[in-house]
């Protein structure tokens, strides 16, 4: 039986199933496209031919799947239903509170357990085992649940009861799209008149204004390379929607959001939507010309 079990080795998913491999813990990985988990089974990760086989292999099961359409379809069908009992099932990626909710209902009522525990950070943290967890569930279970979530970061936090973490992680992700979209709009504006981005990231780095984002983003928007992505943009998209609406039921105005979102469509619309979030840069400028018709 091994450790703990991997349910999604995609971008974040893969480097943290790595990680703890590398650590000393017997590892198991599952993901939808097989593919994904040829570079992991050559490390030595067992890999499981279906989702409720990786969750019957370990008694803990980490999920770093895309959003929660996917949680359900693959914790919820027959097997991977009757394996969930006696588990604990550890949501690490980025869905919003009340589903985060309701999923910790269902499980519970299939006999296991839920702890939401999502991550900030990027591929090179998770690498390092340098990643911020954010968790959401009670003392007792982080207590439990600490020396492996220790391996993926160094710092981390209970946040409170279940939906708590999914929230905070909701409000991190829309600075994200905020910050940098305030940044490419202001880099746009500035080549535009004719200035020297140097000269603005000169005097922009000492002020109060300046995120360190800025300058890890700063190449990619001047030569416009959104290529292997570190947050592939249609991912930052559903976060911000997922945002959107949970701030809204929290009677909170998610004007700034609402506009980034319109940024990422025009983005998406220039065909960027697999590159990095730093393609926002591009949905800040004029649509692409129409092409004349064929023929």
């Amino acid at each position: 039986m091994s450790d703990v079990s991997f349910l999604g080795t995609g971008l974040l998913g893969a480097p943290m199933a790595l990680r703890l491999a590398s650590t000393g813990l017997a590892v198991t990985a599952w993901n939808r496209t097989a593919s994904k988990t040829e570079a992991l089974a050559e490390a030595g990760v067992a890999v499981a031919g279906s989702a409720g086989e990786a969750l019957a292999a370990s008694p803990i099961a980490i999920l770093m799947l895309a959003d929660a359409p996917a949680i359900r379809q693959v914790l919820f069908e027959p097997e991977p239903l009757a394996a969930l009992g006696g588990r604990t099932v550890v949501q690490m990626g980025t869905i919003g509170p009340d589903e985060s909710r309701a999923f910790a209902a269902e499980v519970t009522a299939a006999g296991g357990e839920w702890v939401e525990a999502p991550v900030l950070g990027s591929v090179p943290q998770a690498d390092s085992g340098t990643l911020q967890v954010m968790v959401g569930g009670t003392e007792a279970q982080l207590a439990r649940l600490w020396p492996l979530l220790s391996r993926l970061g160094r710092e981390v936090r209970l946040i409170g009861e279940v939906g708590s973490a999914a929230a905070l992680k909701l409000a991190l992700n829309q600075l994200i799209g905020s910050l940098t979209t305030a940044f490419a709009t202001s880099l746009a504006y500035v080549k535009a008149e004719g200035l020297s981005p140097d000269v603005f990231l000169e005097v922009l780095r000492p002020s109060a204004l300046y995120a360190p984002t800025f300058d890890k983003k700063v190449g990619r928007m001047i030569e416009a390379e959104y290529s292997n992505p570190t947050f592939p943009l249609h991912l930052l998209r559903k976060d911000l929607d997922l945002f959107v609406r949970a701030a809204r039921a929290a009677g909170v105005a998610p004007r700034i959001a609402e506009a980034v979102l319109e940024t990422v469509d025009a983005a998406v619309a220039k065909g960027l939507g697999a590159g990095d979030y730093a393609a926002l840069a591009e949905g800040v400028l004029p649509p692409l010309p129409a092409q004349a018709p064929r023929g």
